[in-house]
């Protein structure tokens, strides 16, 4: 693993604003109805429940309770280790403290990736990585649900922090190569024009891995 300097402090810089802000992101987010986007991970596991879920950038832990809440076995991972620490005590879930570009993931370990908000602050050049380290995560047939902001592939700054904001054309080229299937996506929030609607979420099942042979039963 090679990664740009420059990559790597962007990351490091990112994670720093998060923690500084920790309790504010907390406050602003923990109502945030994000429903629709845990439905559209589950209604596609074709897996028995209790599912074996995976939320990929957990934050301070609103998912987490939430799928726990529903019966499911979460485990969170952040690069942040104050969301580590209020999504630990919050959840009572496990929780994985692990920079996005240093991942340590157990292999086909998950029937659920949910990677709400998280993955557009993956440098552009170290995505495909990324995903395959989530897609070799997964169960055979498992999902990925990514939510991310869209835009025209701009990548930099954004405040304090580094992110690229994908159009779906682009985003599904990346995530296709990969070997993920697409089942569907949507814009959010819901009933908006789509000038309103800032978000794009996809939702992926893992069907080929990364030399094209089906996966393994």
């Amino acid at each position: 693993m090679n990664i740009s300097r420059d990559l790597l402090q962007a990351a490091s810089a990112t994670l720093d604003d998060y923690s500084r802000k920790a309790e504010q992101f907390r406050l602003a987010t923990a109502d945030h109805d994000v429903s629709q986007n845990r439905q559209a991970l589950l209604r596609h596991i074709t897996a028995v429940p209790p599912f074996r879920i995976l939320d990929f950038g957990c934050g301070p832990g609103r998912d987490l309770k939430a799928f726990t809440q529903m019966g499911h076995v979460a485990i969170g991972l952040d690069g942040t280790h104050e969301f580590v620490d209020m999504a630990r005590h919050d959840s009572g879930c496990e929780v994985w403290h692990q920079n996005f570009l240093a991942l340590d993931l157990p292999l086909d370990a998950f029937d659920g990736v949910f990677a709400n908000a998280s993955l557009f602050h993956v440098p552009a050049a170290e995505l495909p990585r990324v995903l395959g380290q989530l897609y070799a995560s997964l169960k055979p047939d498992g999902v990925l649900f990514c939510s991310n902001p869209r835009g025209q592939n701009q990548e930099g700054w954004y405040g304090d922090r580094y992110g690229v904001h994908h159009d779906l054309q682009s985003w599904t080229r990346i995530v296709s190569a990969v070997g993920f299937v697409e089942i569907e996506h949507y814009y959010r929030p819901a009933g908006l024009p789509r000038e309103q609607q800032p978000w794009l979420a996809t939702v992926w099942r893992k069907g080929h891995d990364s030399f094209g042979r089906e996966s393994s039963r």
